[in-house]
C-alpha cells in the first residue's frame, strides 16, 4: 500500500513540474490571448471581420467612402444627333401616283438617333470629361447630374486619337473627382468602375488592376502613314457594360485612375474584361483642350518593333530576348528621335526616367508631353546603354504651339454665312472660302474655288468657323470636305489631309 501511494506521489509531483515548464516555456510564446482585455494586451486583436480604413494596406480595404465621392460626381450624358431628311420621290412619273404621295415626293422626317454615355465632372466649375465616341456628331448633349439636375452641356473638345472629350455646363460648386496618378497603379488593387450602364441610375462596381499598358487597337487615326492612336489602357475585371462609357474609374482614395473606354466581349456586354483610359493622359488632353481649344500632341518620330509583335528570330535579332524596351525600326527625318541621336536598331528602354517595356507604354509617355518640352530618352546601342536629350516636336515639325486656326491650316481666308446669306442658298450655316493661298492647303491638294462654302466635314454639318477648327483639331487627318458654290447646283466634295 505505501508503495502505491509513492508512486502516485511521485507521478503527481511529476505532473506538477512539467505544467510548471510548459507554462513558462511554451505559454509564455502564445500571441493570441483569451484575455478580452485589450487595454492589458494591445498587440491581441479579435479575428472578427471589421473593415480597415487602409485604402493601401493589404486585407479588407472600405470602398465605401470612394463609392460615395465618385456617385456624386459621376454624370449621365444622352446625346440627340438629329438625320437628314430623306424625300419618296415618284419612280414612275404618273399623276395617279403624285396624286397619291404629294406631288414631287413627301419629305420624311426621321425621328432623332439617341444615345447615352457616361462622365466625370473634374472641376467644380463644370468641366466633364467623357469619351469622344459618346458625344462625337451629336447635336444636342445633355448632362444629368446624380441629383437628378439635367443640365445643357457645351462641347469644349474631342479628340479621336485619345477618345476624350471635354464638355462644360454652366453651374457652380459642383461635386468633382481630383485626378489620382495613374503611373501608380500596381496590379492586383483595387478599383471602382462608376457610371450609368444600359441607362441604370448610377452604377458602382469593384474589381482589380488586371493589366497595364494594354493595346487593342480601337482607336484608328493618322498623321501620314503613322499612327497618332494613343492606347495605354488599364485592363480590369470591374463589371463594365455600354453605357459606361466615359465614366470613371477610381482608387480606394477616390482619386480618378482612368475613364472606362471598351470592353473585350464576343457578344457586346461585358465578359470579364474592361479596358480604362489612363489618367496622366486623361489630365494632359482636358488641360489641353480647355487652354488651348486642342490637343497639343508631341511626336517623337520613330517606328518601332517590340517584344509583342515581334517574333522569335526578330527578339534574337533586335536584342528584345535580352532588354525590356522597344527596337527603333525607323527614324524620321529631322525628327525629335534625329535630333536626339537616335538610330535604327537602338532599343528605347526609358522616357523622362520612366521604365519602357512595350510600345503602348512608349505611346503612354510621349503622349503626356507637349511640343518644346524637354526630357531624357535612354537607350541602348550595340549593348550599351546611353542617354540623350530630346525635345518633341508637333505634328508640323517644329517646337510651336498649334493653334486651333482652321485659317492658317487650309491656307484660305474663313467668313461664317450671315443668316440672310443662308436663307438665299437653302443651307442652315457654313464657312465661305476666299482669298486661297497659292501655297497653302487647299490650293495644293484640292480644286476648291474662292467663294466655296463648306457645309459638312466627313458629312457632319458646319456652320460656324468654331465647329471647322475642333473638327481639324480632332486628331484626325484626312478629311472630306462637302458644300456648294453661290451660282452652281449641287454638292461638290474635296479630300483634304493635313499632313
Amino acid at each position: 500500500m505505501k508503495k502505491i501511494a509513492s508512486i502516485i506521489l511521485i507521478a503527481f509531483a511529476t505532473s506538477l513540474f512539467t505544467f510548471a515548464v510548459a507554462k513558462k516555456y511554451i505559454y509564455s510564446d502564445q500571441v493570441f490571448s483569451m484575455n478580452h482585455n485589450s487595454s492589458s494586451n494591445p498587440d491581441a486583436h479579435f479575428t472578427s471581420y471589421e473593415p480597415s480604413s487602409s485604402a493601401d494596406g493589404g486585407g479588407y480595404v472600405n470602398l465605401e467612402d470612394a463609392a460615395d465621392k465618385a456617385s456624386k460626381a459621376v454624370v449621365h450624358i444622352k446625346t440627340e444627333k438629329k438625320m437628314a431628311s430623306t424625300q419618296n420621290r415618284n419612280p414612275f412619273g404618273d399623276d395617279l401616283f403624285e396624286q397619291f404621295f404629294g406631288g414631287r415626293g413627301q419629305f420624311m422626317q426621321p425621328q432623332p438617333q439617341q444615345g447615352s454615355g457616361s462622365g466625370v465632372i473634374i472641376s467644380e466649375d463644370g468641366y466633364i470629361v467623357t469619351n469622344n465616341h459618346v458625344v462625337d456628331g451629336a447635336d444636342e448633349v445633355t448632362v444629368v447630374m446624380n441629383d437628378k439636375k439635367t443640365l445643357t452641356a457645351k462641347v469644349i473638345g474631342k479628340d479621336a486619337a485619345t477618345d476624350l472629350a471635354v464638355l462644360k455646363v454652366d453651374e457652380e460648386k459642383l461635386p468633382y473627382l481630383s485626378f489620382g496618378n495613374s503611373d501608380d497603379l500596381r496590379l492586383g488593387q483595387w478599383v471602382l468602375a462608376v457610371g450609368y450602364p444600359l441607362s441604370l441610375e448610377t452604377t458602382v462596381t469593384a474589381g482589380i488592376v488586371s493589366a497595364k499598358y494594354r493595346n487593342i487597337g480601337i482607336n484608328q487615326t493618322k498623321v501620314g502613314n503613322n499612327s497618332t492612336a494613343v492606347e495605354s489602357f488599364i485592363q480590369t475585371d470591374a463589371a463594365v457594360n455600354p453605357g459606361n462609357s466615359g465614366g470613371a474609374l477610381v482608387n480606394a482614395h477616390g482619386e480618378l485612375v482612368g475613364i472606362n473606354s471598351a470592353i473585350a466581349s464576343p457578344t457586346g456586354s461585358y465578359a470579364g474584361y474592361s479596358f480604362a483610359i489612363p489618367s496622366n493622359i486623361v489630365q494632359k488632353v482636358t488641360n489641353d483642350m480647355v487652354k488651348y481649344g486642342n490637343v497639343q500632341r508631341a511626336f517623337l518620330g520613330v517606328s518601332y518593333i517590340d517584344s509583342k509583335t515581334a517574333d522569335p528570330k526578330e527578339l534574337n535579332k533586335l536584342g528584345l530576348d535580352k532588354y525590356d524596351g522597344v527596337s527603333i525600326k525607323e527614324v524620321n527625318k529631322e525628327s525629335a528621335a534625329e535630333d536626339a541621336g537616335l538610330k535604327e536598331g537602338d532599343i528605347i528602354t526609358k522616357i523622362g526616367g520612366k521604365e519602357i517595356k512595350n510600345g503602348p507604354q512608349l505611346s503612354e509617355q510621349v503622349a503626356q508631353f507637349r511640343p518644346g518640352d524637354k526630357t531624357t530618352v535612354t537607350y541602348i546601342r550595340n549593348g550599351v546603354v546611353n542617354t540623350g536629350n530630346v525635345i518633341f516636336k508637333n505634328r508640323i515639325g517644329n517646337t510651336d504651339i498649334v493653334k486651333n486656326d482652321a485659317n492658317g491650316q487650309l491656307g484660305a481666308s474663313l467668313k461664317e454665312l450671315s443668316k440672310a446669306e443662308c436663307h438665299v442658298l437653302g443651307v442652315k450655316g457654313g464657312v465661305q472660302v476666299s482669298n486661297i493661298k497659292p501655297n497653302g492647303l487647299l490650293a495644293k491638294q484640292t480644286r476648291i474655288k474662292n467663294s466655296f462654302i463648306i457645309t459638312q466635314i466627313n458629312d457632319d454639318p458646319i456652320e460656324s468657323i468654331d465647329e471647322l477648327n475642333k473638327v481639324l483639331a480632332s486628331g484626325e487627318n484626312d478629311f472630306q470636305l462637302g458644300g456648294v458654290y453661290p451660282n452652281l447646283q449641287g454638292v461638290y466634295y474635296y479630300i483634304v489631309r493635313l499632313n
